[in-house]
């Protein structure tokens, strides 16, 4: 006798209260559940039920062994699940956490057309450029532009991306063109601050060797987009993804500078748990990403 049907009928007994009713929700008989678990309980050598014409009790082996198969048959349902969604479509509810600037811009935006393939999942967003706990906040999924991604974290690069020092031609040709990182003491640097008004260091690389170099100027802020505006507005050099400024860099209203010190990638990811069975929602929404970007000249539209 088939082992998952005399564990689904030991739990629908339970579940139900009866051995009768347990057989309405399988459609059999009563007399069949009571054989399935007659066998189950054989099979094991221990007694589940005490059975009685009036009500059923579980041993204390049967307490025990309950709670074993009700989490079998849950994770057999999940599976089943997955399996229909992956063929199918996504559903529930997608949380997605993103970089402020870029989630406006590359993220969110995509949200739309990702439900109207998918209209059985929800998405909510939270453009932040702190990195997030995604796990304590319960986020499904978040992208990251560059930096180091938690081993217990899986990574799916979107897209290519470097972080460059820039500036508009102009502003090189009144101040000098930086040849060495020392040169960007003498420099106005528009600079990212954190919290405390603390700025932050441009991060390069000589040889093999990373090297971070605390940079200042007489303007920073905590808004990529203000930093962005003021370096295409001529008032400093600016330590920006290549993602944000490829436009103007096609176009020569912005120039690069110190690209031999260049960090050699700082790619966008999407990061998610590691987990047994990566949920349909996240995958699809990952891939719909990773279509969108790979577009011909996304990157130059969209900047």
């Amino acid at each position: 006798m088939d082992k998952l049907k005399q564990i689904e009928a030991f739990v629908g007994a339970v579940d139900t209260g009866s051995l009768a009713r347990a057989a309405l929700v399988a459609d059999v008989t009563p007399v069949m559940i009571g054989r399935r678990i007659d066998a189950l309980e054989k099979r094991l050598g221990v007694r589940l039920l005490l059975r009685s014409t009036r009500r059923l009790a579980l041993t204390e082996q049967g307490n025990v062994y309950l709670e074993y198969c009700r989490k079998l048959l849950a994770d057999l349902e999940h599976a089943d699940n997955l399996i229909f969604e992956g063929r199918h479509t996504a559903a529930g509810h997608l949380v997605v956490s993103a970089p402020a600037a870029f989630g406006r811009k590359h993220v969110a935006p995509h949200g739309p057309s990702f439900v109207a393939k998918n209209p059985a999942v929800e998405v909510s967003f939270n453009l932040n450029d702190q990195v997030v706990d995604l796990v304590r906040l319960g986020f499904d999924m978040g992208v990251r532009i560059g930096g180091a991604i938690d081993p217990t974290f899986v990574a799916v690069r979107l897209a290519t991306n470097r972080r460059v020092v820039c500036a508009t031609p102009p502003y090189l040709k009144h101040n000098g063109v930086p040849r060495t990182l020392d040169d960007l003491a003498g420099h106005n640097c528009l600079a990212f601050n954190i919290q405390g008004g603390q700025l932050g260091g441009w991060h390069f690389r000589i040889g093999d060797k990373p090297v971070t170099v605390r940079v200042s100027g007489n303007l920073d802020c905590n808004d990529g987009e203000l930093l962005h505006r003021w370096t295409t507005q001529g008032l400093g050099l600016s330590w920006r993804s290549t993602w944000e400024i490829q436009g103007e860099l096609k176009r020569g209203e912005l120039v690069t500078v110190l690209d031999e010190f260049a960090l050699p990638s700082y790619d966008i990811m999407a990061v998610y748990p590691q987990q047994r069975h990566v949920l349909a929602k996240v995958r699809f929404f990952i891939e719909h990403l990773k279509r969108t970007y790979s577009e011909p000249d996304y990157w130059l539209n969209a900047s």
